[in-house]
């Protein structure tokens, strides 16, 4: 699907906004069940260094210091799936109690580092969460860190500026533990509410 760019962000953020605002309140009972996937058979991340917004390498294993990083692997043109994940990923933030926000890193890695500089990715992400670390590099080594974790980025659909939109088929977020093993993932459907509560999960095994 072709990209539209930055009119999208725009007729997106008043949703965004809602969405964390509902989410700060805390409405809703949380699901009593895992509703992402357990791995039983967890994935290693590789200690391949990118870029992160400063300018700085980041590794999905060196830099993975906190018990839950929740890495994403997307782009900022993106009109529907990114967005969308990101936004309920930072309305999730909202619903943990404060000593478990600070337990956890969420990272986004770009698929369309062409356009995706260490600038553009903070300002994307900014209208999520401030916090939140942004992955930029040589799209080969983007590749590379996707394949162990079983992202296939080159299998994606082509973008015009090389890099690739994963679709639906490869929209999924990762939980990388304290042990650089992604020990669970979620699918692009997954609400604020089940992030919130599978992560609040995952957090109490680490304990």
């Amino acid at each position: 699907m072709p990209s539209r760019g930055r009119p999208v962000l725009r007729l997106f953020a008043p949703l965004l906004a809602l969405a964390l605002l509902l989410a700060g309140c805390g409405g809703g009972s949380d699901p009593e069940e895992f509703s992402g996937n357990r791995l039983t058979n967890p994935y290693t991340a590789p200690d391949i260094a990118l870029t992160d917004t400063a300018g700085a390498p980041y590794s999905l294993a060196a830099d993975t210091d906190r018990p839950l990083t929740l890495v994403f692997f997307g782009y900022t043109h993106c009109p529907d799936y990114c967005p969308l994940v990101m936004n309920n990923i930072a309305a999730a933030m909202n619903r943990l109690e404060p000593e478990q926000r600070t337990q956890v890193d969420v990272v986004m890695v770009t698929t369309d580092p062409a356009r995706d500089d260490e600038a553009a990715m903070r300002s994307y992400l900014d209208q999520f969460d401030k916090s939140f670390i942004g992955l930029t590099g040589d799209l080969d080594t983007i590749i590379e860190v996707g394949d162990p974790l079983a992202v296939y980025v080159n299998d994606g659909k082509k973008l015009p500026t090389g890099g690739y939109d994963l679709g639906g088929h490869s929209t999924f977020t990762l939980a990388i533990d304290e042990n650089d093993e992604a020990v669970a993932l979620w699918n692009q459907e997954t609400s604020s509410t089940e992030f919130a509560s599978d992560i609040s999960q995952l957090l109490t095994d680490e304990d």
